[in-house]
């Protein structure tokens, strides 16, 4: 993969059949990937499937199922079941919510998904202990509210440790003024959980400074992402959670002009 291609994320709570309307359209842009997060009512396995198959070059990857939720077993098993394609698949894991054992829970699962044939797993990550884990025995990292400057700088010390990994950043993106309000209100929600409240700290940033927003012209926010790392999901923040309005902003930001 060359760097800084770019990518589109939905929200699994969005449903396979939804996905399958949408998915040929995100192919047709030009889209690298498209990631779908997995909730508790949101399958993102489910919706890759559905995408599979009506798409036929479109990679599909996760972003992130939770271990602690979904252990890799179960994960591989679906993969399986669901016939993915292991060529299309990348694996997006996370230690979830559950603080004791992190580590050594999403390492045990980066060995169970390898043994079963899943050839790339990318791990999200917040720490440095948790980023150093993914580079090392994973494919890589998908970084997470994180703005330009701070995505590049993780990327540079991370491809010293493997110059192969494979970096990419989850950015939150309204493109239309009615969209901005649930934009400002996942903002706050995540800049009220501790662990992404001390990593804003850490970062010296505000929440807001990671998203992308109050924009007349894509190109030179996304830029700022693209050139420090591999991948940039855009993920998708849309008035209402219409088919018609993920069609809209597929068609408003992929790399082929529809």
């Amino acid at each position: 993969m060359s760097r800084g291609v770019v990518s589109i994320g939905f929200a699994g709570t969005l449903g396979p059949d939804a996905i399958a309307e949408i998915a040929p359209s995100v192919e047709a842009a030009g889209f690298h990937t498209l990631w779908i997060n997995d909730t508790p009512d949101g399958d993102a396995l489910a919706a890759l499937a559905a995408a599979a198959r009506v798409t036929r070059t479109l990679h599909l990857a996760t972003g992130v199922v939770p271990v602690d939720r979904r252990p890799a077993a179960q994960i591989a098993a679906e993969v399986a079941s669901l016939a993915l394609p292991l060529d299309r698949l990348t694996l997006g894991i996370g230690s979830g919510i559950a603080k004791e054992g992190a580590l050594a829970r999403v390492g045990d699962a980066i060995d169970v998904l390898h043994a079963a044939g899943v050839p790339r797993v990318l791990v999200g990550a917040l720490g440095p202990r948790m980023r150093r884990l993914a580079v090392e025995r994973a494919e890589g990292v998908l970084l997470n509210w994180v703005p330009p400057t701070e995505a590049a700088e993780q990327a540079a010390a991370l491809r010293e440790l493997a110059p192969d990994t494979h970096v990419a950043v989850y950015v939150r993106t309204a493109i239309v003024d009615a969209a901005r309000a649930r934009l400002d209100a996942e903002t706050a929600r995540y800049a009220s959980f501790p662990n992404y409240a001390a990593n804003f700290a850490r970062m010296g940033v505000d929440a807001a400074d990671t998203t992308i927003r109050d924009v007349t012209d894509l190109g030179p926010a996304l830029e700022a992402y693209t050139v420090g790392v591999d991948e940039v999901v855009l993920r998708a923040i849309v008035p209402e959670d219409t088919v018609a309005e993920y069609v809209e902003f597929v068609r408003r930001t992929g790399p082929t002009p529809l």
